[in-house]
Formats: C-alpha cells, structure tokens, sequence
C-alpha cells in the first residue's frame, strides 16, 4: 500500500510544483499604488510624455462595459509605444507584432490602483526572439521605471 501511495504523493508534488512554475511564469509584472487611478492616469500619461513615448490611444474598459449596461471597475488599458525599440523586435520575428505596442494595465482594486504589464522576456520566449540582440533588459527597466512614475510616491 505504501508502494502505491509513494508515486502518488510525488506525483501530486510534482503537479502541484508545475502548477506553481506556470503562474509565476505568467510573465506579469505588477505595483501598485495607494493613488487614484485618475492620478495613476495622469502620472501614467506624464512618464510615457517624458520619455518620448508615443500614447496610441486609451482603452476604458469600464466605459465600454457601461455603454451596454454592465458594470466594471475603472480599467484603462494604456497602448504606447517607441518605434525605434518595437521595429527591431518585429524585424526579428513578425509576430510578435501580436502584442505590440506596450500595454500598460491600471485598475482599481480593493488594495488600491494595480498597474499591470507584460514583461519583455515573457515576449522574448512568447515569439521566440532568443536568436535576436535585443536590449529587453532595456525595455524592462523603462517599463518598471514608467510604472513606478505613475504608481507615484
């Protein structure tokens, strides 16, 4: 009985380990602030204008879902961008055109305002850039420093 109850045991283990790998492998990073969001927002905006980072445009989420009579927390999702850093990544491999420009995620939640993103090396290993010389320990460091501008003191 020992003998059945042994693999078991470890292969539960092992699942359970798998499981905990592929979450902290998700590749989001996050911070958040004890701001509004609509400090976040205009934080948020300030950083991006700073660094001379084109803002594509501002998704919100929680307009949206009340234009057809839902209801949602205040969710924005910011869409930006520098051409000089995206173009090299997509020269390297098109898809990754799939989640270009940046987005940069700020809602409210009850702990306060979470701002959310993907980190470059979740993108590096999503659409395989591993044969590119790429400055994504670069492009971490600013996105990490514009979320930190925004969440704000």
């Amino acid at each position: 009985m020992f003998e059945i109850r042994k693999p078991l045991a470890m292969l539960t283990i092992a699942g359970l380990l798998v499981a905990g790998q592929a979450l902290a492998g998700s590749g989001i990073e996050r911070l958040t602030s004890d701001h509004s969001i609509d400090e976040v927002d205009q934080r948020l905006r300030a950083a991006l204008e700073a660094r001379g980072m084109t803002l594509v445009t501002v998704v919100d989420h929680a307009a949206n879902a009340e234009s057809v009579e839902l209801s949602l927390p205040p969710t924005r999702t910011f869409v930006f961008g520098n051409p000089q850093v995206g173009t090299p990544m997509m020269q390297c491999q098109g898809s990754v055109a799939l989640d270009l420009p940046q987005k940069l995620l700020i809602r409210q939640t009850d702990e306060g305002t979470l701002l959310e993103w993907n980190h470059p090396d979740y993108l590096a290993q999503r659409h395989d850039l591993s044969d590119c010389d790429l400055p994504l320990d670069d492009v971490a460091e600013a996105l990490a420093g514009i979320a930190a501008e925004a969440a704000g003191p």
